[in-house]
């Protein structure tokens, strides 16, 4: 039974932050308490981790539908309690999600503080952790959309209309601070650290005021993050004059060249401020997690651990974590857009091996509807069978209207097929049919290819993407660029128009997807890497390892300070 509570409560003035390094409420049981007031917080906040305790902590075990592992850590003295914050994006939800379920296999508490639509992703797949006896929880908090100007329901990233209400949904996400706190005060039993998305820099402040550690999860690779690191050391972006002028990223063991603008520059005052908000939290963290495996990245690895004095934990890929079939299609949603065990499978089981190429730019795509074509044509034309994962939003009435006038659903029926909205990814990359993966270059998406051994064909959007495209093709060597060379901004897009045609799509298809030697070479090499990948996560692996010394680092501390 998953437990919640809604919190309505007043806001606090901070410091408006932005998307920095982004670049994705019924109630269940007793224990949801609506508190009306700010005033009624602290009295019933008690009440709902009382209940909350009752069913979600010391509830005998019910049972198990998700097997534990064979060996879970020995009790722990005293008992640890993690509290996760994820920032409202799939992409930053769902691999933080994946954190927490790591956590319980291994015997540690966790309450996940979210908001009511967010949870509402989240609850099938929590209802089976808890029947399964594991120790973990949600707690939702009334997301004050209303005080900074959002549309009601507007709780994450997918739902916002533009880039343009992004600072009032950073501005929303700090305003939870205050209850956040209220919520600490009685919190039963006490948090032992804090698990932070890093673009949430609100939690180092309540860190500090409860003595608590904050850990800063990371969704990038240490190869971005050494980088960002480098450029900020060396000044690159105040020293370049040109967005589109090239230079060598700094310090980094591989020679990788990129414009300012694929970097993530220029940043207007706001995307500064909150920049140095997010560098400051980071600078306070006692350390940080990371959705990566060491093997993948060694020497990046190694190098951003002197950075961070050590404490970095490399605990990926996370997405291994979801074992079963119904794990992988329900991660990140209730249910897939389409019904995945029927017509999704039936079609792929229809496929040969290898055959089939994968198409999609992620959950906040914001390419226009020209461009989005130039894709399907280009699909159609490499006469191989195909998923195009189409999403919704401003553009989707004019891509709908497209694909009807045009007659290309209709053309392609027995060669490709359409998902429009969410698509259970995980499901689709693993399945043997898949071959390639026309990606954004998100690292969720990225790391999940690996572990797949699919190879893939990067188009990169903006923020970290780009950073990731150039691991992907420069160092790991298993992708193919697209061809992009400018970033494409939400709200910006018709600026950009048409930035990459048919003919170019259709090559770097043909790259991945052929008989050649050099796309069996970048198969063998990506394999390789899904095999590593496997075994890290495993006990022995290194990860596996990573989780046990962060869980024994956090518990020595925990002990110091008692």
């Amino acid at each position: 039974m998953v437990v919640t509570t809604t919190i309505y409560s007043g806001v606090l003035p901070v410091m408006l932050p932005m998307l920095g390094l982004l670049v994705e409420a019924g109630c269940v049981g007793d224990g949801h308490i609506d508190v009306a007031s700010e005033h009624d917080t602290t009295i019933k906040v008690g009440v709902v981790a009382y209940n909350l305790r009752q069913n979600g902590f010391d509830a005998d075990p019910l049972p198990q539908t998700i097997p534990k592992p064979e060996t879970l850590m020995a009790s722990q003295t005293p008992q640890l309690h993690f509290l996760l914050f994820p920032l409202m994006a799939q992409g930053h939800m769902i691999p933080l999600m994946d954190v927490a379920k790591i956590l319980v296999q291994r015997n540690v508490s966790v309450t996940v503080v979210t908001t009511p639509n967010n949870a509402a992703r989240f609850t099938s797949i929590i209802d089976r952790y808890i029947q399964s006896g594991f120790q973990i929880r949600l707690v939702q908090l009334q997301f004050p959309c209303k005080e900074v100007g959002l549309p009601d329901g507007c709780e994450n990233f997918d739902m916002m209309p533009s880039l343009a209400t992004a600072p009032s949904f950073f501005k929303a996400t700090s305003f939870l601070q205050q209850p956040v706190e209220k919520l600490l005060e009685e919190l039963t039993p006490p948090p032992s650290c804090i698990i932070s998305d890093m673009c949430l820099p609100y939690t180092a402040h309540i860190a500090k005021k409860f003595n608590i550690p904050r850990i800063s999860f990371v969704g990038v690779s240490c190869f971005c993050l050494l980088c960002l690191h480098n450029m900020r050391v060396h000044k690159i972006m105040e020293k370049l004059t040109s967005e589109s002028e090239y230079f060598v990223l700094p310090s980094i063991p591989d020679k990788i060249e990129m414009t300012k603008a694929q970097a993530g520059g220029p940043m207007n005052e706001t995307w500064k401020q909150f920049n140095e908000e997010v560098f400051i939290a980071e600078m306070a963290s006692y350390g940080i997690i990371m959705n990566s495996f060491e093997e993948l990245e060694p020497a990046y690895a190694r190098e951003y651990k002197k950075v961070k004095n050590g404490k970095v934990w490399c605990v990926g890929p996370v997405s291994l974590i979801n074992k079963d079939h119904l794990e992988k299609a329900q991660r990140g949603k209730h249910k897939a857009s389409i019904d995945e065990s029927q017509h999704l499978k039936c079609w792929l089981d229809s496929q040969k091996p290898r055959s089939v190429i994968y198409a999609c730019l992620g959950s906040i795509c914001s390419l226009t509807p020209p461009q989005l074509a130039e894709l399907g044509l280009a699909l159609e034309a490499s006469k191989r069978p195909f998923i195009w994962v189409i999403r919704g939003g401003s553009h989707s009435q004019t891509l709908e209207k497209w694909i009807k006038e045009d007659g290309f659903e209709e053309r392609t029926k027995g060669l490709g097929l359409l998902i429009r909205g969410w698509a259970p990814q995980l499901v689709i990359l693993s399945h043997p049919a898949v071959g390639g993966f026309i990606t954004h270059c998100g690292w969720n998406s990225t790391l999940e290819a690996i572990c797949a051994g699919v190879p893939m064909v990067t188009w990169p959007l903006f923020a970290d993407q780009f950073l990731n495209e150039s691991q992907v093709v420069h160092v790991l060597k298993v992708g193919v660029k697209v061809g992009t060379e400018k970033p494409v901004k939400w709200g910006e897009e018709e600026k950009i128009g048409v930035q990459v045609r048919k003919e170019n799509v259709e090559r770097a298809i043909e790259r991945i997807m052929g008989d050649t030697s050099e796309s069996e070479e970048r198969r063998k090499t990506i394999e390789k890497l899904a095999d590593i990948a496997k075994k890290t996560v495993e006990k022995g692996g290194s990860s596996y390892s990573n989780v046990t010394l962060f869980i024994e680092d956090i518990m020595q501390k925990v002990k110091r300070d008692i």
